[in-house]
């Protein structure tokens, strides 16, 4: 990069300061947070994740060096927000993804839900799809979710997002295309959930290898009799 683009000192030492900032901000959410989710401590998150990345581009710009630390998600940071400041209405917009991997099971569970409600003639359960509209219009997505198991399915990624807006959406307006027209900008807040978030099994594995072997130099071997 030539010196007529570079940063200055002053402007890598800015956002160094901006860091340290970030970073008191995250530690006081953290402390002060109210729940799992606390929408607060995820805000901080983000800013302390966009205030590293500027300084450690700034800082690989002016000194060909970078940073020791790496923060989770800070490539998928939502953008700048730029919706209404006192939003008066607000979207929810949830994902949760899933994996049929027992039929069987599902089937089972639908068709207990067709004898409660003693349903002659019905045969939705007999399909996956077919029992899967019977489990979905029986039971709310919170408790499918609670209790996705007993359900004979699994997991996969989930999201949800808090959309802000000036004013509500008149009856029925979106019901057709609910999910059209998310503009990220309006997003206050995301909460992800993925299994590439968590750690990697071959570290775990590393780590339990190392705690075993430093359990088996701690022990105090019995030495051996000599008239054995």
């Amino acid at each position: 990069m030539s010196d007529a683009v570079q940063p200055t000192a002053a402007e890598v030492r800015a956002a160094a300061e901006a860091v340290k900032t970030a970073l008191d901000r995250h530690l006081a959410a953290v402390e002060r947070r109210s729940g799992e989710d606390d929408p607060a401590v995820y805000e901080a998150f983000n800013q302390l994740a966009a205030a590293a990345e500027t300084y450690d581009e700034l800082l690989y710009d002016r000194y060909d060096e970078v940073t020791p630390f790496e923060i989770p998600g800070a490539d998928d940071a939502l953008p700048p927000y730029t919706g209404p400041e006192e939003p008066n209405a607000l979207s929810v917009l949830i994902r949760r993804d899933y994996a049929v991997v027992e039929p069987q099971r599902l089937m089972a569970q639908a068709q207990r839900v067709e004898a409660a409600d003693d349903d002659e003639g019905a045969e939705a359960s007999g399909t996956v799809h077919g029992a899967l509209s019977i489990l979905f219009g029986e039971f709310e997505p919170d408790e499918i979710a609670s209790r996705h198991k007993e359900f004979g399915l699994d997991e996969g990624d989930s999201t949800l997002w808090v959309m802000a807006a000036d004013e509500s959406a008149e009856p029925g307006e979106w019901l057709e295309t609910p999910f059209e027209g998310v503009d990220p900008q309006q997003v206050v807040c995301r909460f992800d959930v993925s299994t590439v978030f968590d750690d990697d099994p071959d570290d775990v594995d590393d780590d339990l290898e190392d705690e075993l072997d430093t359990e088996l130099d701690e022990d105090d071997l019995e030495p051996l009799d000599a008239d054995r």
